[in-house]
Order: structure tokens, then sequence, then C-alpha cells
């Protein structure tokens, strides 16, 4: 074959389905960054889809928790990993939306070094008593935080979306709550246990085992409905009309992440989120899903979110700091 034969055989063999780089995606193992601790309910949903993941891909996906900053540690270590395909983040409402109106400088922008991949769960939060607290339910709750303004209510932190909803809540049921600020919901929560506080507000994921071992009592969800896998827990919209409020988590990956290597790992995302005892397993402990979507559905979800909480940090009173 001549030399321009076999520059032409070189070409038609790169165009073909099967060649090149992107199509021997993963060759090595996959980075998934989270910026919440073991234990924390991001980090026991990153855990249960890392392994479904890394059979499907044929690559191990290897668990990197960078707690700490509120999110901000662990979002900035994925915005500067390198955008090869093989560093993911699983951003939560926190990372990814609210931050921009908490903080009046980012190390990183999340809108503009992050590309949506696909949306992997929404995730109630919820209000919870020590289980030998008096208080009972969340009427109960109110009426003991009108009478006493000392009530203590335990969170991740006023820049977290967990303190900016013990706020929310606060303003709506007008309250004056102590409102008790943790590095993280497992700390939050073993305080409450021990009885430190009087109430805690984390998500469903992080004190549904206490409930189960009899150490927390949950007065109440804070999704406009219950939730299915606690039909006999009330929601907060219940006693507060309109209080209907999910975090979420959602995998991305660095601006300039191949299209090829986010498409891949959308579609085995889907796959096994759909999958009735992956979605089972997840209702257990509290997320929600209904697969992942497509990285466009994911990218006007984030849309929304960013001038839905536009509003609601004017209504609470949030400025940056």
């Amino acid at each position: 074959m001549t030399r321009h034969g076999l520059l032409i055989a070189a070409l038609l063999a790169a165009a073909l389905p099967g060649s090149g780089r992107a199509e021997t995606w993963p060759d090595h193992p996959i980075k998934l960054i989270l910026s919440q601790p073991a234990g924390s309910g991001p980090d026991v949903v990153a855990r249960i889809l890392a392994d479904r993941l890394s059979r499907a891909l044929g690559q191990p996906l290897i668990v990197d928790n960078r707690p700490g900053g509120q999110n901000v540690i662990g979002a900035t270590a994925a915005a500067r990993a390198p955008a090869d395909g093989y560093t993911f983040y699983l951003g939560t409402l926190a990372s990814l939306t609210t931050n921009k109106f908490l903080f009046a400088s980012l190390p990183y922008d999340p809108e503009t070094n992050f590309v949506p991949v696909g949306m992997v769960a929404m995730i109630p939060l919820a209000l919870y008593v020590p289980a030998g607290s008096p208080i009972a339910s969340i009427p109960d709750f109110v009426a003991r935080g009108k009478r006493e303004p000392a009530l203590s209510l335990a969170n991740e932190g006023p820049k977290t979306f967990g303190g900016m909803l013990a706020r929310l809540l606060a303003a709506r049921a007008q309250l004056q709550l102590n409102l008790v600020a943790f590095s993280s919901a497992p700390a939050a929560v073993n305080d409450a246990v021990a009885g430190q506080t009087d109430a805690l507000l984390v998500d469903v994921p992080a004190g549904a085992p206490l409930v189960a071992a009899g150490k927390l009592r949950a007065l109440g969800v804070t999704s406009g409905k219950r939730i299915a896998s606690w039909p006999a827990v009330p929601a907060l919209a219940e006693a507060l009309p309109g209080f209907d409020y999910y975090g979420w988590i959602a995998m991305v990956a660095p601006a300039g992440t191949p299209a090829p290597a986010i498409q891949r790992f959308n579609r085995e995302m889907d796959a096994i989120l759909r999958d009735p005892a992956v979605a089972d397993q997840l209702l257990k402990i509290g997320p929600i899903t209904e697969g992942a979507g497509t990285p466009d559905s994911l990218a006007a979800f984030l849309a929304a979110e960013r001038a839905r909480w536009a509003k609601l940090t004017q209504e609470i009173g949030v400025l940056p700091e």
C-alpha cells in the first residue's frame, strides 16, 4: 500500500466506532470526589453507587472524601482536577448552588468549572429529637420553641443547606431558636443522641440508622409530602404549609471532560439508578431517585435551583461573607 493509502486507511480507522482513546475509556481507576465525611448521607449514597459503577465500567471507582470548608475543599479539588474523564464530583445543593450566595468569593465557580453528568437523588432532611425527649410532634416542637427561645437545634452550619433550612424553619414557624452549628452531620447527630442539643436537622440518611436503633425520634421530613420509607413520619408541610425542600446530590465533572466519558458514565449511572433493587436500597435510607436523566436535564435543573435559592437567601436574610 502506498504512503497515501496508508494515511487514508489510518484516518478511516480513527473514524470507526471502537477506535481511539475515547472508546477505550475507562482504562484505569476513576476517582469520585465528595465534600462530605465518611458516614454522611452523601457518602452512603456514593459508596452504593461506586460499587455498582465499578462493576459496570470494569474499573475501580475510588471514593475520595474531602470534607470541610462548607463543601469548598472538596468542590475546589474537583474543579482543579484534570479534565480527562477520570475524576467526577458528587456535588450537593450547597456546593453547586447555594455557596454562590453565601460566600463573597469562592476558589471555584459552580457554574463554569463543572459540566453536568446526571442527577443522583433527592434527599429530604428530617427534624429529629433524642429518643427520650418530651417533644413528640412538630406542633410540640413549635409550641416549646415559642415558650423557650433557647431551644437548641443542631445543624451543619450557617453556610450549608441544613443550616439555611434551619433558619428557614425558624422563620416560617416564627421561632427564635438557638441554632447550634457542627462541622458535619455525624458530629451533629452524635451530640443530639447524647442529649447535648434539643433537636437536630440533618439529612434522612445521616439520622435514619439512629432512628432504627431507638436513639433518635423523627418528628417530620422537609419534603412536601411523607416519604415512602417513613410513612408514619409526617411532612413538616402538614404543620407549616408550603414547606417543601429537598437536598439533592448530582454528578458533575471538571469542565472540559471528554463528552464520550460523560455520556458513558451517564448511561451506566442511569441504568444503575433505575434498577429497582438499587432504588429500593436508597429509599430505605432516605434518598429518592428516578434515574440520572441526561446532562442537559441536569443543566436545566441546576439553573432553576440557582434562581430559586437566589430568592430564598433573600427571604432568610443571608448575605455573602
